[in-house]
């Protein structure tokens, strides 16, 4: 116990004591006036414990004025049948002796103001001690510890929380400001730990809000620097390239028709030819002949500047390619191919005949017993990629996919009937005829009237026989332009057209566009014959069968015959 501690008068300790506690929750509202919290009646303590000891001897600085006082208190107390003390009892009977001048009570109820000696060991023995309205108010400070609280109300004192987070944490009062009361309550509560729970400092919350804005300026600033970087390099920068004629490794590449430097370029990057499309359209464009590049197969290197595949390209010994000319023979086409890929000779042809069906051949063509070959026809002349470890079979299917796609477009199926045909196929036929015999586009168009006219029912000159050398030569798979009359009647064949009347059973070879226009629109001046003069480009017409040997002396005679 400290000199605040119990003393032998009739109170333990006085109310405003900061250790007093447990007299009750009256201590502090006594000098206002206010009831206590035990209904007004003061505390009730057996005389034999609480002050055994107390009447032996005096505690240590407190004067002797002071233990007469208690004496002559403990003289007046009266008791009740229990024999407890009753202190109201005492001031009223007793009302002279309500005043001492010190240490007694007053006529208020407050016990006086008694000075204590001074202890040299206690550290706040030097300190003024009084009771009353001239107290210093000892918790009216910052530092100072909160009110006492009823026992039951009291709680365990907390951990002290870490120095960093005692840092963190700010005296905000909470919204609500109902009182002056509750809010010093609250902030002495969040001073010791008990108030609502620590929040961020605002040097963290800055410090992230700072972070967020460097992040978010330097992110736009990077963009806009790539993207600027990017534009200038598009416009004014030097376009990516390789250096030198290529590596080792060589890849083929397919260039579509009618492809231009940019499409050509693309490819070109994508297969590893070149590093961007913008340095090949650039070497394309300054380097003489470059526009001249054709559409094909193209067997290049990798990784080659755009300036030497320029170069390459324009060489035809780069070139994978099969070209298919204007009425070729579809066993030329084949052995072509085969060359290209490098197959054994006839690989194509057999691949041919077995998977025609699957080549994608329009649903009008024929493939009857007499057909030598379903194809024949339908391989449009243009130029196809070849190269090695592409497939015969794929290679067939674009050609006759663009067969297809032209017929199409020219509606061969009502362009027959008109031209007294039955369908199609048969005028496929013709063109094929009109492209073996003719020369030159005006050739082809009177070459077409002479078929028209031959297959006439009404035509007497030759009795509907085409007599043509050309389907002749294509059945012995020659171009033979003399041939002896023994030769030709002895022959059966459906596609001897000497022998039999009307078309042979199908396409003599594959005609080209400028042919099929003819077939289309043919002259109508009423030719019937004609006879190559010189034996290979200058072809005559005539209307009449004399006019037709006149013809045939003057290719004797240029001949030999």
């Amino acid at each position: 116990m400290t000199e605040y501690g119990r003393g032998p008068g009739s109170e333990p300790w006085h109310p405003e004591d900061p250790l007093y506690g447990d007299v009750g929750w009256g201590g502090q509202q006594a000098q206002a006036g206010q009831r206590s919290p035990y209904d007004g009646r003061p505390q009730q303590y057996p005389q034999a414990s609480q002050y055994g000891d107390w009447s032996q001897e005096q505690q240590p600085g407190y004067g002797g004025q002071q233990h007469q006082e208690q004496q002559h208190q403990q003289q007046h107390q009266q008791y009740d049948t229990s024999g407890q003390p009753q202190y109201d009892q005492q001031f009223t009977g007793h009302p002279q002796q309500q005043q001492f001048h010190q240490g007694g009570w007053d006529a208020t109820g407050t016990h006086g103001q008694v000075p204590y000696a001074a202890d040299p060991g206690d550290p706040y023995g030097q300190q003024p001690v009084a009771y009353g309205g001239e107290q210093p108010d000892f918790y009216g400070t910052e530092d100072a510890y909160p009110p006492p609280e009823p026992p039951g109300r009291r709680r365990p004192e907390p951990d002290p929380e870490p120095a960093a987070d005692a840092e963190e944490e700010h005296g905000v009062l909470p919204g609500d400001d109902e009182d002056d009361e509750e809010h010093e309550l609250q902030g002495r509560r969040e001073r010791r730990g008990k108030g609502r729970k620590p929040v961020k400092s605002k040097k963290r919350r800055t410090g992230c809000a700072c972070m967020v804005v460097v992040l978010v300026f330097g992110g736009g600033l990077g963009g806009v620097g790539y993207f600027g970087y990017k534009f200038y390099q598009n416009r004014f920068g030097t376009a990516p390239d390789f250096a030198g004629e290529g590596s080792s490794q060589t890849v083929t590449v397919e260039i579509p028709k009618g492809a231009g430097g940019w499409e050509i370029g693309r490819r070109l990057k994508e297969a590893g030819v070149v590093k961007s499309a913008d340095a090949f359209v650039h070497a394309q464009g300054t380097t003489p002949g470059g526009d001249g590049i054709q559409a094909g197969a193209y067997l290049l290197k990798k990784e080659m500047s755009a300036a030497s595949a320029v170069k390459l390209m324009l060489d035809p010994r780069s070139q994978n390619n099969v070209v298919v000319t204007e009425g070729e023979r579809n066993t030329n086409v084949y052995a072509a191919i085969d060359k290209r890929l490098e197959l054994p000779d006839g690989s194509t042809k057999k691949i041919a005949r077995k998977q025609y069906k699957s080549l994608g051949l329009p649903s009008w063509a024929e493939n009857n017993s007499d057909i030598m070959d379903p194809l024949e026809g339908f391989l449009w002349p243009a130029t196809y990629p070849a190269a090695k470890g592409m497939k015969p079979e794929a290679i067939l299917k674009q050609m006759v996919t663009q067969a297809k796609q032209k017929y199409a477009a020219y509606g061969l199926d009502g362009k027959a009937r008109e031209l007294g045909l039955n369908n199609a196929f048969e005028l496929v036929t013709v063109a094929s005829l009109v492209q073996a015999e003719g020369k030159t586009h005006d050739d082809f168009r009177k070459m077409a009237e002479v078929v028209y006219n031959r297959l006439k029912p009404t035509n007497t000159e030759t009795n509907r026989l085409l007599q043509f050398d050309s389907t002749y030569n294509y059945l012995l798979g020659k171009s033979n332009i003399h041939i002896s009359e023994k030769e030709i009647n002895s022959n059966p064949s459906p596609y001897n057209t000497y022998t039999h009347k009307g078309l042979p059973p199908g396409p003599i070879g594959n005609p080209g566009e400028d042919a099929l226009k003819a077939t289309l629109n043919p002259t109508d001046d009423g030719w019937i014959y004609f006879v190559a003069t010189d034996g290979t480009n200058n072809t005559e017409f005539a209307k009449t069968y004399a006019e037709f040997q006149e013809l045939k002396d003057k290719f004797n005679a240029s001949s030999g015959n």
